[in-house]
């Protein structure tokens, strides 16, 4: 019995170190291709880098406009996150604590919209928005993080409503005992209690926005508002890709969210392991 305990902890050890292989493998390519000339790259991409050169890194940030397209990526996720924490959270509460019919069906409805390809919504969105109202023209910046908030909201409050409702009731109930409105309530009791569910859905969508190229590259049409993703088609040609500074912008581009995501894993862990318990 002893020893089969033993050989399936070590089969469980060999499939971890598998998985961590295959996971790691494309950010280890991306770190020692970022050092290499197109040449390198092109004749040898598994190889170690013959000698390590920062050049390619202060010629890829310079040709991406790292300030401004980091600024921009900057506002748009932490604008979008923000709003889209405070806004599922309050709805999320409004639709636990008053249950009514009209309710239920609201919130039925919000769930099933995460089926709903963006793809399909792609052409309309861009008609309305763009030929037809011309807001994609005159304020591209706050229309996107407005999408954002619309497109990132259903997931939050599927998420938010779990969590609302495995909160007691007699919480609530002795705040307004000491004069708390149902704002007061909300804000100071509620609110404070969704911490780290807030911290696991600010996490998930900091990805997701970061990352995202579809919708700005739709939303964003002036370079002076590109997203560092969208800034990466300056270095594809027609017949020939920059290899040589492609590959250190692409670096630079997913290290901040990589960093702030190694920082935070711990509380989308403790905030899944929480839910998973209520």
């Amino acid at each position: 019995m002893l020893a089969r305990k033993r050989i399936s902890a070590s089969s469980l050890y060999v499939l971890f170190i598998v998985m961590f292989v295959v996971f790691a493998f494309p950010f280890f390519l991306l770190i020692v291709n970022s050092f290499k000339s197109n040449g390198e790259i092109l004749e040898s991409p598994f190889a170690l880098p013959t000698n390590l050169s920062f050049a390619h890194f202060g010629d890829a940030f310079e040709k991406m406009n790292f300030g401004v397209t980091f600024f921009n990526s900057v506002i748009i996720t932490a604008f979008s996150v923000i709003f889209i924490l405070l806004f599922s959270a309050m709805t999320a509460y409004h639709l636990v604590r008053r249950p009514s019919k009209f309710n239920n069906s609201f919130f039925a409805v919000m769930v099933a919209s995460m089926i709903i390809p963006f793809q399909s919504l792609m052409i309309p969105l861009i008609y309305i928005y763009g030929a037809k109202l011309g807001i994609i023209q005159s304020i591209p910046i706050p229309l996107l993080i407005m999408l954002y908030i619309g497109f990132g909201s259903a997931l939050s409050v599927f998420i938010y409503h779990g969590f609302v409702k495995s909160i007691p009731l007699e919480t609530e109930e002795a705040s307004f005992i000491d004069g708390c409105n149902r704002r007061q309530t909300f804000f100071r009791i509620v609110l404070p209690m969704l911490a780290p569910t807030s911290v696991t859905i600010a996490i998930l969508n900091v990805l997701w926005l970061w990352n995202d190229y579809l919708l700005p590259s739709l939303i964003l049409i002036k370079p002076q508002h590109y997203t560092m993703p969208i800034q990466m088609k300056v270095f594809n040609g027609t017949y020939m890709n920059n290899w040589e500074l492609l590959i250190p912008a692409i670096l630079l581009t997913v290290l901040p969210v990589l960093i702030g995501y190694m920082f935070g894993q711990r509380f989308i862990i403790k905030g899944v392991m929480q839910g998973a318990i209520k």
